[in-house]
């Protein structure tokens, strides 16, 4: 047991009690141990090496985004570059197999001691979809992309599987089901909307035999922060999400691109026995409102008075501003005192907490020091120097 070990069971601890002070009622680990919530799977899949050849850099660099707005996205990568832009791209050269059972159980065992002497209502853990491990990283191996896409389904299944065995929720994040969209300049809707339903195709295959009560899926649109015309709007791809093997679809709602979507579970059926987790905060300043959000008397939130109790997250007040626990961290869904989002009105948004969004934004942070440092004060800090 070396001093890193010891260090991250304490601080899976501390995560877990700090969640359950704040009257968060389904938490998490904090992925601690992770180095990114899409590449820590580079360390649990065999079959992988560097290669010259693969991926370098970040995808979003080719988006619609970066086409639209060059000089906005040249100055953010200047002032806070995205972590995921210098992580590791690998190459698949071998039959790809899981081989991250120790650092799984290690995981799991973190978590079952943090949960000693306190009661969530439940506890999940977040897995990368196949998917986005297809996009990460490059196939030089199977003869086709179905084949490809498969086998990393065929492995994150047995991660997914022992996730669930543990007595834990298993939660699949997959935002690159609604960002291959503004990732791929050159795709049209219909295409894209093909290549989401193969995606999905192969995620139940990875979940087959596993219990939807016990899984819940997550997708959004990451945390590159900028105007988002660009972003896939939830009507052209709700039908899809919902053939998810899954009992409950954690959604961004609060963001200005998205908080008028609510409005889109008034067509679409939502199955019977399911839950919505509608996103209620949000941490962006610089997104340029959708036309229906500006026009909009109802904010995003309120779906959860227009949805049965059955079918949507119940929230709670924040009790006091929460700060990470790193001065980097993944995507998230939580506003800051001072990254002020989009509030009209006298609006009490900002002081509402839905259960779910608390664990996003510590699910994409590590402990780095004793003493932690925001990540969203630290935002502000930069734009303010940046100014």
């Amino acid at each position: 047991d070396t001093a890193q070990d010891s260090r991250l069971r304490e601080a899976v601890g501390e995560i877990v009690r700090k969640q359950v002070e704040l009257g968060v009622d389904v938490v998490d680990d904090g992925e601690m141990s992770k180095p990114g919530f899409i590449h820590y799977v580079n360390e649990r899949l065999a079959g992988f090496e560097p290669s010259p050849d693969a991926p370098a850099g970040s995808t979003w660099a080719r988006s619609r985004e970066v086409q639209a707005f060059p000089e906005f996205y040249e100055w953010f990568g200047r002032v806070l570059p995205s972590p995921g832009s210098t992580a590791a791209h690998l190459a698949c050269v071998g039959p790809i197999a899981y081989k991250g059972h120790t650092l799984l159980q290690s995981d799991l065992a973190n978590l079952t001691a943090a949960l000693e002497g306190v009661s969530p209502a439940e506890v999940f853990v977040p897995a990368i979809s196949p998917s986005n491990v297809e996009e990460w990283n490059r196939n030089k191996f199977y003869k086709t992309p179905e084949e490809y896409l498969f086998a990393i389904a065929d492995a994150m299944r047995e991660e997914y599987r022992a996730i669930v065995d543990a007595g834990f929720l298993l939660q699949i994040d997959d935002p690159r089901l609604v960002t291959y969209w503004i990732l791929n300049p050159g795709m049209s809707l219909a295409q894209c909307r093909k290549w989401c339903d193969a995606r999905v195709e192969a995620l139940n295959h990875a979940l087959r035999g596993i219990p939807e009560d016990r899984v819940r899926f997550h997708t959004c649109y990451g945390i590159n922060m900028g105007p988002r015309v660009h972003d896939m709007e939830l009507k052209d791809v709700a039908d899809i999400i919902l053939k998810v093997r899954a009992g409950a679809y954690s959604l961004e709602a609060a963001n200005p691109r998205h908080e008028h979507e609510w409005r889109v579970w008034r067509d679409v059926k939502l199955p019977e026995g399911k839950i919505l987790i509608p996103g209620v905060i949000t941490q962006s300043s610089v997104l340029v409102e959708h036309p229906p959000s500006a026009s909009s008397a109802s904010p995003a939130w309120s779906a959860a008075r227009t949805s049965s109790r059955a079918a949507t997250a119940a929230s709670r007040p924040l009790p006091a501003p929460w700060r990470s626990t790193r001065a980097s961290c993944g995507q998230s869904s939580v506003r800051s005192p001072k990254v002020r989002a989009s509030r009209r009105g006298g609006s009490s948004r900002g002081q509402v907490l839905q259960y779910d969004i608390l664990v996003k934004a510590v699910a994409h942070c590590r402990i780095a020091r004793p003493d932690p440092t925001s990540y969203f004060w630290y935002l502000n800090d930069t734009f303010t120097r940046a100014r």
